[in-house]
């Protein structure tokens, strides 16, 4: 916390106060709170100083208590910005962390990490194409209300094993248009997937 007390008229200025203890913050730094499905949400900002940063910090604390046991947990996010509300800290914590999840899933499924190309076109189309492809994921996930998941792989998953049936009908011969409808494909589908709705 910042130091409230008076200078003592020698030496250098405290900047340090009390040391911030997110479990004990009072509740005058309180901005937000909500209750859903027993779980209170509280939102604190205050202004704070970190021995490894020269500038005061614009900290603010999420913590989430059980209503029913009393457990709780915190988050603690910070910026340089002073001026930020307590709504934009959080907000812009949520973008990175999607942009974050976005460049795992195009470097896990969509092969960001395994282009060998060192030209700048050739690199730029790499990486377009990787994030297209995890748009494109996304955007499937969304037209089909959870049909094919709610994650990368599942999506693969989903494409990769209707593939498979199709082409397991198709050795079928002659009898496979009486047996070779969407139902069956999308049940054999769902059986390989790991987060099923």
């Amino acid at each position: 916390m910042p130091w409230q007390g008076e200078y003592s008229g020698r030496g250098r200025k405290r900047i340090y106060g009390e040391r911030l203890l997110p479990q004990k913050i009072s509740n005058e730094y309180r901005v937000h709170e909500t209750c859903e499905d027993g779980v209170l949400t509280e939102y604190f900002q205050i202004e704070a100083r970190h021995k490894k940063f020269p500038d005061a910090l614009n900290v603010v604390i999420i913590r989430k208590t059980s209503v029913s046991s009393g457990k709780t947990a915190h988050v603690i996010l910070f910026s340089s910005d002073l001026a930020l509300g307590w709504d934009k800290v959080v907000d812009y914590y949520r973008l990175r962390f999607q942009i974050e999840f976005n460049f795992r899933d195009a470097k896990q499924y969509w092969g960001l990490e395994d282009f060998m190309v060192v030209k700048e076109a050739k690199v730029r189309n790499s990486a377009c194409f990787s994030m297209f492809m995890v748009n494109m994921a996304y955007a499937l996930i969304a037209q089909n209300d959870g049909k094919v998941g709610r994650s990368m792989h599942d999506v693969k998953v989903w494409f990769l094993a209707r593939k498979q049936v199709q082409e397991t009908l198709k050795l079928c011969g002659e009898n496979a248009e009486r047996i070779f409808i969407n139902e069956l494909i999308d049940k054999i589908s769902m059986k390989f997937m790991v987060n099923t709705s």
